[in-house]
């Protein structure tokens, strides 16, 4: 029986080494988490209440925070604080803190086990639909342009101005206006175009001219201003100005222009913002993550587009879950359902983009638990050497 209690401490021991050997191997994986062993001594119900030797009672995982090292990479993830990636295994849900991802043939985000990365889809009213995990993809086609139909334009009108001393209006002589200032605007086909709109002086209030590539576009409409400054007239603050052919075989173009938050006070002529709706075509340039989760696709055309946001699971015991492949766990009765959530919300942690998380492995740690085991191991095989003399 002394044999067999002996051997059962240098098979603790070997377990003990075995457990250490890995975390200590595994120093420099990404997203590692530490192991334990935790034993138990061993009774057989002997009434002297000797104990018959030792056996493994579980492993434990260490789920501790690891440093988040910076790699600029924009696909590197990092989840600092509380919170596993949710990914997909051809439909089976697993769940890593390992958030180095690549883009396979298709444009789908994954990892070197291929298991996708999930995100809410993103909904058209703005959002996203947190009832449904879709893959993400990033798709590298071009975004296709869009026409101007609005201008919005907040300037400053001075109160003290006087009517132009020239008439009528020409947008090539500057005795018959008294402010100007432009903008681009896009046809359907994404060609550019300079929108011009001129502000005349008169005795009710201001008139504004616009013309499109130095052609005039209709009449100049009027504008009248409340005794606070305000736009009074139209009480809308749109003005409408006739449809534009740029003759180059786009669609014609109709833009209005939305004044309602200028004014007229006493200051010079000031533009404070000019912004047209549009775009021209633009080509994929980069893929952004914010800490939220957020994945943007920007493109050469200054226009950035919500594809998905990422999602996160918690769970009640992460030390109960299952590892199934290199960096990823799966739910069992142990760890409990999953609550999945959004980055910086409830006790989920935020998002580094860029980075990777190291492994929380104690390097000084694991040697002195390695001298701990060799020198059980070492004891054991002592006490089986003395037996045998004995014996």
């Amino acid at each position: 029986m002394s044999f067999q209690v002996a051997l059962s401490g240098l098979n603790a021991a070997s377990t003990d080494l075995r457990v250490t050997s890995n975390n200590i191997a595994n120093a420099n994986t990404t997203a590692f988490k530490s192991s334990r062993a935790e034993f138990a001594d061993v009774f057989t119900g002997d009434a002297v209440g000797i104990g018959a030797g030792v056996r493994l009672s579980t492993v434990r995982q260490d789920f501790g925070q690891g440093n988040v090292d910076i790699t600029e990479r924009q696909l590197d993830l990092a989840i600092n604080g509380k919170g596993f990636f949710v990914l997909s295994d051809n439909g089976s849900r697993l769940y890593s803190r390992a958030g180095s991802f690549g883009l396979n043939a298709e444009g789908y985000v994954q990892n070197a086990e291929n298991e996708r990365l999930q995100v809410y889809e993103p909904l058209a009213t703005g959002g996203f639909n947190q009832g449904q995990l879709i893959d993400l993809r990033i798709q590298s086609e071009t975004l296709p342009p869009v026409a101007t139909t609005l201008v919005e334009m907040n300037v400053n009108l001075p109160a003290t101005a006087t009517p132009p001393v020239a008439a009528p209006f020409s947008p090539t002589d500057s005795e018959t206006y008294n402010h100007s200032t432009s903008t681009v605007v896009f046809d359907t086909l994404g060609v550019a175009h300079t929108a011009t709109y001129f502000f005349i002086k008169t005795a009710a209030g201001w008139d504004v001219a616009t013309t499109i590539d130095g052609n005039v576009n209709g009449t100049p409409q009027p504008l009248e201003f409340s005794s606070t400054g305000r736009v009074s007239t139209p009480a809308s603050g749109l003005l409408s100005f006739p449809t534009y052919d740029p003759a180059n075989g786009a669609e014609p173009l109709t833009v209005g222009l939305n004044v309602l938050q200028s004014t007229q006070f006493g200051s010079s002529f000031v533009v404070n913002s000019l912004n047209p709706d549009g775009q021209t075509e633009g080509r994929l340039r980069n893929i952004e993550i914010d800490q939220t989760g957020v994945v943007f696709a920007r493109f050469s055309n200054g226009r950035a587009n919500a594809i998905g946001k990422i999602a996160l699971a918690d769970f009640p015991n992460p030390e109960g879950l299952a590892k199934v492949s290199d960096t990823s766990f799966q739910q069992t009765f142990s760890s409990g359902n999953p609550a999945l959530g959004e980055a910086t919300e409830s006790t989920f942690g935020l998002i580094q983009a860029g980075g990777l998380e190291s492994s929380n492995v104690d390097l000084t740690e694991q040697l002195v638990r390695t001298i701990t085991a060799q020198r059980l191991f070492q004891a054991n095989a002592q006490v089986i050497s003395a037996f045998d003399e004995i014996t």
